[in-house]
């Protein structure tokens, strides 16, 4: 290799730092980073902006206003040294080498980024919401001339050899026809991506910005979509399209990335900005002051959605649904889920929506979404074409709310074919995509809390859950808990109900103020998450006397619980250790699991009459008893039949139904004229005439 030409005081000043700064051990940093280069293969070498503005503060404020410069004086640094230390390894990576800057403070945020920040070194969060494939880009042209010379060139500097030409003048010899070799010539990585503002950087009402981000080299495969990163980059211009009236052409701002960091391994006070937190150690000893206080828990309950009256159980089960359980990962691989989820069901009225919203307000990392405006690519992740013609995937809210929280409020309005592309999400917490030749599993390990309102309007008693509720079986069996909300009239509890909401209006806030504010109880449920709770012995008895218990059934046919709902229990006690900051699930923790779920039971109407034990089958379709009366049901139907089909009439009358339906003594006129009607909605039975009737498969 040659030797390098002078080089400006620029770079003599970065190749001093790159040779004398020492690290709080007393280390060489980055002289051992450019002596290890060649061992790891790297191309990509990382300077901490920190570090750079403790060394010298005029580099790092030339940084953000020439940073093309800047970056380009360390590559001729880190050259000149390797130039000395290894120059066989520098001629390997001579024009590969890429410099990158992190921890870099100057932070712009998205919506704010507009033409003063052209041509700037600036930092700003966001999540990713879409990526391209990843496709080549050629950096060096390798070419020969017609005198047979040949040499590599830059793509820039061959793209300004070209010009308006056909083909490019060769400057070694001056003749214009120039052969491009493509095997030769060099190439990099480079993907599109798309960044969209933080959802707490949002204002209310507005739209969120995006912008468009070009991502090279090592980076391109560093984030995926769904993954909420820090991104340092230039901005940069490019043309859009030209309006007419205008007269002139337009541009649209992109960024070309210099560093991706993740959101959550961010150094600085950056995290706790962005994450709207601020846990400084103030907050964390009065979370230690509160904790201490033997009626914490019910502290908390009573301070989540206090502008609801009542509601304790949901307001409880939600409350451990925001903390939940650590996810356990087993030496085979397998992952057991620790995420919570619950659904609720009532009648209009009874503030499903508003303990959704204020779930998702209250959780670090909350989404709110509608299911009557959701569709299965907006919930899970899509592939599409943009306007480039390059496919793309791109990520829907449960892949953007992955480790946090995401409501789907009215969820039994969406259309059936979106709904199934929740039961990945919610019991494996993947996302798969398979799509023009893009396949993807994206993670998403979120919370569900979602609602539905009946059928009918109003919850109906008489019937079972399954046919007051519009949802599949299939999804209904993953949700941990699904609560049952009625709005029947009681006059004490209307009476307090009209209160509260009277003097809320009246006083515009609270009459008490709750111990707990919105603020701190969101500093509590992030600091509980640090917490890994152990089941102890004391609650592991628990739970398995009670799931012995719920099992042993006197008839073989009755669905009782399963292991789908032990583990929810286990996720449950493990939620409220977590709460309490507890390092180990005691036996207090596992008999509030155990009432929780029993609640949910009665509240469901679940709990069989007979045996006085829980028939999970009136929850997943029909309990014994219904079951039971089906099968009578059916067997008069048909025996009715075969006894007229003999008087050869080939229907029977709904009188002889419930004649022979009373007879059995299983049914009263009313529950016989109920199930007839339930049997012809079903299309068990089809009407042949006025109160005349067949059998489908008879």
């Amino acid at each position: 290799m040659t030797e390098l030409e002078p080089i400006d005081p620029m770079v003599s000043k970065i190749e001093r730092f790159l040779k004398s700064f020492k690290d709080d051990n007393g280390e060489y940093k980055y002289r051992h980073h450019i002596a290890s280069m060649s061992a790891k293969e790297s191309r990509s070498f990382i300077i901490d902006y920190d570090d750079l503005l403790r060394y010298d503060d005029d580099i790092a404020a030339r940084l953000y206003h020439e940073p093309i410069t800047v970056l380009n004086s360390f590559k001729d640094a880190i050259r000149a040294i390797l130039h000395t230390d290894n120059p066989k390894y520098l001629e390997t990576i001579n024009d590969d080498i890429q410099v990158r800057i992190a921890n870099y403070p100057h932070e712009v945020k998205m919506r704010n980024i507009d033409a003063e920040h052209v041509g700037k070194l600036i930092a700003t969060a966001g999540t990713m919401v879409r990526a391209s494939e990843v496709k080549l880009i050629m950096t060096h042209v390798f070419y020969k001339c017609s005198k047979g010379l040949d040499a590599y060139i830059a793509a820039d500097d061959y793209a300004k050899l070209k010009g308006n030409n056909k083909n490019a003048v060769c400057p070694l010899c001056g003749e214009e026809e120039m052969q491009i070799d493509p095997l030769r010539s060099k190439y990099a990585n480079i993907r599109f991506v798309r960044l969209q503002e933080l959802s707490e950087d949002l204002p209310p009402g507005q739209l969120p910005y995006y912008i468009d981000v070009v991502l090279t080299h090592d980076i391109v495969n560093k984030a995926r979509p769904g993954d909420r990163v820090v991104l340092t980059g230039i901005v940069k211009i490019e043309k859009d399209l030209e309006e007419k009236h205008i007269g002139a052409p337009l541009y649209k701002m992109t960024i070309v990335a210099n560093n991706i960091e993740f959101l959550a391994d961010r150094k600085g006070d950056f995290t706790k900005q962005r994450e709207n937190l601020s846990l400084t150690k103030e907050d964390e000893e009065e979370i230690k002051r509160l904790a201490s206080n033997p009626d914490i828990y019910e502290t908390l309950i009573n301070s989540f959605a206090p502008h609801i009256y009542g509601h304790e159980i949901i307001k409880e089960s939600i409350l451990l649904q925001a903390v939940g359980a650590p996810t356990k990962i087993l030496e085979d691989g397998t992952r057991l889920r620790g995420d919570i989820n619950i659904l609720l069901v009532g009648d209009p009225g009874v503030a499903k929506s508003e303990l959704l919203k204020y779930a998702a307000r209250v959780a670090p990392r909350g989404l709110y979404t509608s299911g009557r405006g959701s569709s299965a690519a907006g919930l899970t992740a899509a592939v599409v074409r943009d306007k480039s013609g390059l496919l793309v995937l791109e990520a829907g809210a449960t892949v953007i709310g992955d480790q946090g929280l995401v409501c789907i409020d009215e969820v039994d309005k969406m259309k059936p074919e979106d709904r199934s592309a929740l039961h990945e999400v919610m019991e494996q917490q993947t996302c798969s995509v398979a799509k023009g030749g893009i396949i993807a599993t994206l993670n998403a390990r979120a919370s569900i809390l979602a609602a539905a309102n009946p059928i009918l309007g109003k919850y109906d008693p008489y019937r079972t859950f399954i046919e007051n509720v519009n949802l599949p079986i299939p999804l209904i069996t993953r949700f941990d808990l699904v609560f049952v909300v009625k709005d029947s009239p009681h006059s004490e509890h209307d009476s307090q109900l009209a209160r509260h909401i009277l003097q809320t209006h009246r006083t515009s806030g609270y009459d008490r103020l709750p111990r707990v504010s919105t603020d701190m109880l969101r500093k509590w449920i992030l600091y509980a998450k640090r917490f890994t709770p152990v089941l102890s012995k004391e609650a592991e008895d628990v739970l398995f006397e009670y799931y012995m218990k719920m099992r042993a059934v006197t008839k073989p046919e009755m669905i009782t619980i399963t292991p789908r709902q032990l583990e929810a229990l286990v996720r449950l006690a493990t939620a409220r250790a977590r709460l309490l900051l507890k390092s180990k699930v005691d036996r207090s923790d596992a008999e509030r699991a155990v009432f929780l779920f029993n609640e949910m039971l009665v509240m469901a109407g679940i709990i069989d009459p007979d045996t006085g034990l829980a028939d999970i089958g009136a929850l997943h379709g029909r309990s014994l008893r219904e079951r039971g009366k089906l099968e009578i049901f059916l067997y008069i139907c048909k025996e009715l039949l075969k006894r007229n089909s003999k008087e050869n009439k080939n229907y029977i009358e709904e009188d002889e139904i419930i004649t022979e339906l009373i007879k059995t003594g299983k049914f009263d006129e009313i529950e016989a004229k109920r199930w007839i009607e339930r049997a012809h909605r079903d299309g068990t039975l089809y009407e042949i005439g006025k109160g005349q009737y067949r059998l489908v498969s008879y």
